[in-house]
């Protein structure tokens, strides 16, 4: 179809969803994901933070199509088909992800070893890691062995890419701030033997590493008025060392505590991140109970094998808990269920984290599953944010349907393109409020003050130049042009505001690349 049309994007305003004041913009686009990758590779191009994504799974039970056939149980290259499938869409995912971007892919054990290796062919500079985690306690039943779980591919830079899993609080452990074991003595880190003041329970002060002379009396010692002085000493008077120096520690402060431990004394750090484990095992996973259910209760209404809403957001956690800002996209986002964890993570930590949804309507998925789910939590979120401080913006939602234009390059199908792609241009420039709209051009905004205008028409360009100049604001300009210029002559007098982009030729540059 793309070799004969070019995609591109129209809004169905009735389906907006209103939030808070200045809240980040999220984005729902309804139909196949491979136009909807095609647009976004125009307008996210390398901006991507993590790209989730549950494909159908290759089970033979009529769950996904290949061209528009369904793929039966028997078919001899059900597996070729699928990867096929997997490979035309993940190809154009790629050009979207950040430099330090991170893609995560559900499968289960159907197609598991076979898109392992279409991920390391398309992704050989990552590092790759499969994650096993159990989704059904109960296992699904049949011959020889009961399937209780699936799998998640991590596909990230080399380095530290992964996160800490967030301890919850009836959950948080502490350990021994003093080392043991090998190489923990005194003399095999000098500056890690110092003393650590508290009062009442309270660290009051760390103290200064002593001359290699200085030799403490005790482990501790208590003062007249109640401040205890505390030395990195073992039970049998060994002069050992502290984990961390004296600058270090002085940034964990607050995850420091004494305690009594077999009737002694004892400096603990509080140990509230773990490392992730490849095997994930928690009631919160259960596919059940926090997916079929939630739905359920959420609108309803019935969705075969949604993912468990903690599964999702544990895997976002794993890799964006500490990007506040980042942009998350699912291209098979089927029930919502990566828009709802990014909704529930903003609340958490009052982050600003952006969601893009793309899913067809077969079914009604879209229309009576996706965008009411999501919908419904924006709404109970804004409600929870404006009777509460503090509850972080959970952000609206823009609904855009996938839409064609003829691909053959005349002057009409040229300027038919240019007049349908306001949409595609307010979403790459986040431009989204009307300041004013013609026939000839229009002009948008954000609330961070970014300007965005659009001429349409030569017609137009003088008016458009004349509200430029009262609005005096920097503002990218995209001018229709039947090349590659952007006439960049008729806009002297205004040069200094105006970041000038010839349409289509932007456009059609990024599909001449994708559909090749």
């Amino acid at each position: 179809m793309c070799k004969e049309k070019l995609p591109v994007l129209a809004e169905d305003e009735l389906k907006a969803v209103v939030s808070t004041e200045d809240a980040p913009v999220n984005i729902l686009i309804e139909g196949d994901n491979y136009h909807a990758l095609s647009v976004l590779n125009y307008t996210h191009k390398g901006r991507v933070d993590v790209i989730y994504i549950d494909p159908p799974f290759n089970t033979g039970n009529q769950s996904w199509k290949y061209n528009n056939d369904y793929v039966e149980k028997d078919d001899q290259w059900k597996h070729s088909k699928w990867l096929s499938f997997m490979d035309k869409r993940l190809r154009l995912a790629k050009r979207l992800l950040a430099p330090k971007g991170v893609l995560i892919c559900a499968i289960d054990h159907n197609e598991q070893e076979g898109l392992g290796l279409l991920l390391q062919e398309l992704f050989p500079s990552k590092e790759i890691t499969c994650v096993t985690i159990v989704h059904n306690p109960r296992g699904i039943q049949g011959k020889n062995f009961a399937y209780c779980h699936e799998y998640a591919y991590f596909v990230y830079p080399p380095g530290d890419s992964i996160g800490r899993k967030q301890r919850q609080e009836e959950d948080k452990e502490f350990m021994n701030l003093r080392n043991w074991g090998g190489a923990s003595r005194r003399r095999d880190g000098k500056s890690l033997f110092y003393p650590i003041y508290f009062k009442k329970g309270k660290l009051i002060k760390i103290g200064e590493v002593p001359q290699d002379s200085f030799h403490p009396k005790k482990a501790y010692l208590e003062s007249k008025d109640g401040v205890v002085e505390i030395w990195p000493i073992d039970n049998k008077g060994i002069e050992r060392k502290w984990r961390y120096s004296r600058a270090s520690l002085a940034e964990l402060t607050e995850d420091l505590r004494l305690a009594s431990v077999g009737g002694a004394l004892q400096v603990q750090l509080l140990k509230d991140e773990d490392r992730y484990k490849t095997v994930w095992i928690d009631t919160k996973y259960d596919a059940n109970a926090y997916g079929t259910q939630l739905v359920r209760e959420l609108i309803g209404k019935e969705f075969p094998f949604p993912k468990s809403l903690y599964t999702v957001k544990e895997c976002l956690n794993a890799v964006a808990l500490h990007n506040k800002n980042a942009t998350v996209l699912d291209f098979f986002a089927g029930s919502g269920t990566t828009g709802h964890a990014v909704l529930e993570m903003n609340r958490a930590d009052e982050g600003e984290r952006r969601f893009i949804l793309c899913t067809n309507n077969e079914g009604n998925i879209c229309t009576e599953i996706c965008h009411p789910r999501i919908k419904k939590v924006i709404q109970q979120l804004t409600k929870e944010a404006r009777g509460e401080a503090g509850s972080g913006r959970p952000g609206g939602l823009k609904y855009f349907r996938t839409d064609f234009v003829e691909a053959t390059p005349t002057d009409k199908n040229k300027k038919r393109l240019v007049d349908k792609s306001t949409e595609m241009l307010c979403l790459k420039e986040d431009c989204f409020d009307e300041v004013k709209r013609t026939v000839d051009y229009a002009i948008f905004r954000n609330e961070q003050g970014k300007h965005l205008g659009i001429v349409y028409e030569d017609d137009g360009i003088e008016s458009f130049k004349r509200e430029v100049k009262r609005l005096s604001r920097q503002t990218v300009v995209y001018v229709f042009s039947l090349d590659e210029s952007a006439r960049e002559e008729e806009f002297e007098d205004v040069r200094l505001l105006v970041d000038l982009k010839p349409i289509p030729a932007v456009i059609l540059n990024v599909y001449k690349r994708i559909f090749k």
